[in-house]
């Protein structure tokens, strides 16, 4: 049977996004030609247009796919922890430690904020805040972090590890900026355990 239009157009769209992923990630949004990455896929600027707005309109749906991968990337780690809370330490340390990934540190947090804005600001980081402020939640009527204000502790938890990824990505040393980075921030994470909560040797 052959393809229906609807499948066509999808066809087309997954192989600009593939193609533009791939420019995005290797030599970066400011070098990368739309002429050249249309062609390579046989198609042209109109497609592109059609499908994306502009070329900062595909680097905003490159970001999103690589976000939803990342997403669930960390959700199977929060998932294999022993317990919650270090489900939610563990999950917020590797986000901060994606920004070692080259395709992942140089769209995410080096070009995506140079073009989109800043991270906080994106529709996504909603979301993260939500699902982060659950998990304090749940970890505060089990009496394990203090009494505290569930979202502004997930704000600036958020805001904490998408600025030490920007930090990370934009290095002279991203490897040992990374270890600074996810030890104090496992630190001020601990800091908000309850003596019951913590573990011997934490404070």
């Amino acid at each position: 049977m052959s393809p229906t239009r609807k499948e066509k157009m999808a066809a087309t769209r997954a192989r600009l996004l593939a193609t533009a992923r791939k420019a995005f990630g290797t030599i970066g949004y400011a070098d990368a030609s739309m002429d050249d990455f249309t062609a390579e896929v046989g198609l042209t600027r109109g497609a592109l247009y059609h499908h994306f707005g502009d070329k900062q309109g595909l680097l905003r749906a490159v970001v999103e796919e690589i976000d939803t991968e990342m997403t669930a990337r960390l959700d199977a780690i929060s998932r294999r922890a022993p317990t919650r809370w270090q489900g939610l330490v563990d999950e917020w340390t590797a986000y901060i430690e994606m920004a070692l990934e080259p395709e992942i540190q140089r769209i995410m947090f080096r070009d995506g904020p140079a073009v989109l804005g800043d991270i906080s600001q994106w529709p996504n980081t909603n979301g993260c805040v939500v699902a982060l402020k659950t998990s304090l939640d749940a970890l505060k009527a089990e009496g394990l972090i203090g009494d505290l204000d569930t979202e502004a502790a997930a704000r600036l938890i958020n805001g904490a590890a998408s600025h030490a990824a920007t930090w990370i990505a934009g290095s002279d040393d991203p490897q040992a900026t990374s270890r600074r980075a996810v030890s104090s921030f496992r630190q001020l994470l601990e800091r908000l355990r309850t003596g019951d909560g913590a573990q011997p040797g934490d404070r």
